[in-house]
């Protein structure tokens, strides 16, 4: 999901934002690299000795423990980038022990706490760029601001030949930088360094978060099955929804007038039986006619939330009735060459209907552009009107229930909607 705003001057909770955020690289820089290095040494005393005694009963042990205190360290670590750098790491999925032999099996065969023994020899060196952006940012910077009151008290001194003293705080090249107008260079250069500070820690952390996540974070296939876990049971949930949805219509609406049909036809055949007057009869067979009617009209409209019967015709003439019954004035291009399969056409179907609900309810727009390709296996769905944005996923827009949809296909869903607009939707769904 992607967000722009549009520009003013930030208020004094943004600016204090800010100064939360630079404190907080800044903190993080300090801390991180005297974290690795102790977390480093802990982790390879703990190798070797595991590795010295793997021959007795106690190597195992020692060697388990050391991964899952390298998957702890790790979780500190992951919990101080979280809090001072704004980077979110998932925990890595854990396996289940039961006992202390599977205790020890399973840390032995973890696959996330090898990776973070890993992480325990890289740290430091991913740490230290930070570190040094510190010292050269913020350290230098502010001894070069100060350098007019420390080359007083902060100074060299250097005996010459005819027996005179001079002091000397700076020298750069042999150029003595104490005089003016000379140290004006050097405290513009501190204001340079400090005004810089900020992105250089930043830049000089990227390394460190990339490999944080990568080493600590969960890999491919703990991603793959947690996604999977997530989708299934999502896909239980609609599935259930459905047939709850579905039974009640059914009680509410359809089966009750089925009743009174059936209540109508006997009233209709007592009478008849009875002799009864043709006025009367005929107008209890046209209530029970009409009745037959809206239960008709109640399953088709049932049926069409199941599976629209306008796909049996493609997704493109679906697209269009879909444009056609809007209140917006909606375009539709469509370029599709192979049909996908029922599913993903279902899938893209009930995407655009709901962002065209969306664009309706929420936009304040009048146009709505859809556009539905298949290109290399992929079907993509974008939407876009000319509202005023600010749409964003889990605010109660209906994008949540769409990103699990999609999510079962192994589909994306990208919103980019800048406040003042326009909103434009992404659905990607391969065509497997």
């Amino acid at each position: 999901m992607h967000q722009r705003l549009p520009f003013r001057f930030p208020p004094p909770a943004l600016s204090r934002t800010g100064l939360r955020v630079r404190a907080g690289a800044l903190l993080h820089a300090v801390l991180a690299l005297p974290l690795a290095l102790l977390g480093m040494v802990l982790v390879l005393a703990g190798l070797l000795a595991g590795g010295v005694l793997a021959v007795t009963a106690l190597g195992p042990w020692l060697l388990a423990a050391t991964v899952r205190g390298a998957a702890g360290l790790g979780s500190v670590q992951r919990g101080l980038a979280r809090r001072l750098l704004a980077v979110h790491v998932e925990d890595p999925v854990r396996p289940a022990a039961t006992g202390l032999l599977g205790w020890r099996r399973t840390a032995l065969a973890d696959r996330a706490g090898w990776r973070a023994v890993g992480w325990a020899f890289a740290a430091p060196l991913l740490a230290l760029p930070g570190l040094v952006a510190v010292t050269v940012g913020y350290v230098y910077g502010l001894l070069f601001v100060l350098h007019p009151l420390l080359r007083h008290v902060n100074y060299v001194t250097v005996h010459e030949s005819d027996g005179s003293e001079r002091h000397v705080s700076l020298e750069f090249l042999g150029v003595q930088m104490d005089t003016w107008p000379r140290w004006t260079v050097v405290v513009l250069l501190g204001v340079l360094l400090l005004a810089a500070a900020p992105w250089l820690v930043r830049r000089a952390l990227v390394p460190y978060s990339l490999v944080l996540r990568a080493l600590l974070g969960p890999g491919a296939a703990d991603r793959r099955i947690r996604t999977l876990e997530e989708t299934r049971a999502q896909a239980v949930e609609d599935a259930a929804a459905t047939l709850r949805r579905i039974e009640r219509d059914l009680h509410d609406g359809t089966q009750v007038r089925l009743v009174g049909l059936g209540m109508h036809l006997t009233m209709i055949h007592e009478l008849v039986a009875a002799g009864a007057d043709k006025a009367q009869v005929l107008a209890l067979v046209e209530t029970a006619r009409g009745n037959a009617k809206q239960a008709v009209a109640d399953l088709r409209h049932l049926v069409k939330g199941i599976h629209p019967p306008v796909l049996d015709q493609g997704l493109d003439a679906a697209l269009a009735t879909l444009a056609a019954d809007s209140p917006l004035a909606v375009t539709v291009r469509a370029q599709i060459g192979a049909r996908p399969s029922a599913a993903l056409e279902s899938i893209a179907y009930f995407c655009a209907a709901e962002l065209l609900a969306n664009a309706a309810k929420h936009s304040g727009g009048s146009t709505v552009d859809v556009e539905a390709t298949v290109r290399e296996g992929l079907l993509r769905l974008v939407v876009r009107d000319d509202g005023r944005g600010g749409a964003v996923v889990g605010a109660g827009s209906g994008l949540s229930g769409l990103l699990g949809r999609i999510r079962a296909v192994d589909g994306t869903l990208v919103c980019d909607s800048p406040a003042g607009g326009p909103t434009v939707i992404t659905v990607e769904l391969p065509c497997r």
